[in-house]
């Protein structure tokens, strides 16, 4: 009877009388997080996002005894391939990667390949408060099912300063236009970097005449016919771009500081905050501004996910949890951190830009153009 009495004694004290077995279920998750490190791939391309993330670090180390170490990669890709040669040398517990920021084909591959641990998004305490009216349980058509967290709203935009380019395109017709009245001043990064690709897909949406195949598998039958009018396109545009199409600035950032040099009239961001916020940080100049063609902003959500075979899945799950809550959802979102949207429904003193949204097409064409374009044009 004593021990009972002590048990039951214990129980109230420490607050798991009155809590549910989910609250009893992440308080293990805590328990077990705290003091273990997480390995975060991530892109680490963008100065403000790295800021971003060391804030992060430092917050989750001070509430939940996690340490978080950002491991930056040109193109999470990379980190699948690793993950992949994990799993065929049987390294199922104790891998390199405990946390990827993924979307589109690498969640489609890893999904595929087994590589993903879950589901484990609804049992995240944030996940309550996810605004469920944005596309976050389908990622580039494909249903998460579970096995990765929303994190923020992509969206393809461009920039330019109104010093230099008072009227931006509004079309990718009217940019072909404009290159040829200004040779030498437009262009994009070089696929498969990711701004490149999705540049690809933007304009392929745009110009071609079934836009509806391409939310649907690519087929290879088609590919030729469905893509046609983008190498007509391309074909027409490197010759009046910028190193007359014989080489391609290396990223979103390169474009950016091309557009401030005045080498180029147009820069390319994935976020629509992103002329504000380099703005704030010095990068552009204060007439700069983004905008997205008539058409729509080519738009997805990214997402945070676990590998099967992480060594820290529990600091994982308090690092994403941490990054889906309030607090952190609303310093990204602001345009001098990173202007970054929300993905939970934050207050209304918490303003971003979102410009009209043009769904992503099917994962699998990321593959198909960012081959035929190497194919084409690679060097």
């Amino acid at each position: 009877m004593k021990q009972w009495i002590a048990a039951l004694t214990l129980a109230i004290t420490s607050g798991y009388a009155l809590a549910t077995p989910a609250e009893q279920d992440w308080a293990q998750v805590e328990q077990d997080a705290n003091g273990q490190t997480v390995y975060f791939n991530a892109w680490g391309g963008n100065q403000q996002i790295n800021a971003y993330l060391r804030w992060a670090g430092r917050e989750l180390k001070r509430e939940y005894g996690v340490t978080l170490k950002h491991v930056k990669v040109a193109d999470i890709a990379e980190t699948v391939n690793r993950l992949l040669a994990e799993k065929t040398a049987g390294k199922d517990t104790g891998g390199s990667v405990d946390m990827v920021w993924i979307n589109g084909e690498n969640f489609k591959s890893m999904k595929e390949n087994g590589l993903l641990e879950g589901p484990f998004v609804e049992a995240l305490p944030n996940w309550q408060i996810v605004d469920k009216t944005l596309p976050v349980t389908e990622d580039f058509t494909e249903p998460t099912k579970g096995l990765e967290a929303p994190w923020g709203v992509g969206q393809l935009v461009f920039i330019h300063d109104k010093k230099t380019l008072t009227n931006p395109p509004s079309s990718f017709a009217e940019l072909l236009q404009l290159a040829k009245a200004n040779p030498g001043r437009i262009s994009y990064p070089k696929p498969p970097e990711f701004h490149g690709t999705s540049f690809l897909k933007a304009a392929l949406l745009e110009l071609t005449n079934n836009q509806q195949a391409l939310y649907q598998p690519v087929d290879d039958a088609d590919f030729e016919t469905i893509t046609a009018p983008l190498w007509d396109y391309l074909d027409a545009l490197h010759p009046v771009a910028w190193r007359n199409g014989e080489q391609f600035p290396s990223g979103s950032a390169h474009t950016m500081q091309l557009v401030d040099d005045g080498a180029l009239l147009i820069g390319i961001a994935f976020n629509p905050n992103a002329a504000k916020s380099a703005i704030a940080s010095g990068t552009l100049a204060p007439t700069a501004r983004a905008f997205a063609f008539e058409q729509g902003a080519l738009s997805n959500i990214h997402f945070l996910a676990i590998p099967y075979n992480a060594n820290a899945k529990a600091g994982a799950k308090i690092a994403i949890n941490f990054l889906m809550g309030e607090k952190a959802q609303l310093r990204k979102a602001q345009t001098d951190i990173w202007g970054d949207p929300p993905v939970v429904k934050l207050p209304d003193t918490a303003k971003t830009r979102r410009f009209q949204s043009q769904p992503e097409p099917h994962p699998s064409w990321q593959t198909a153009l960012e081959s035929a374009w190497l194919k084409r044009y690679g060097q």
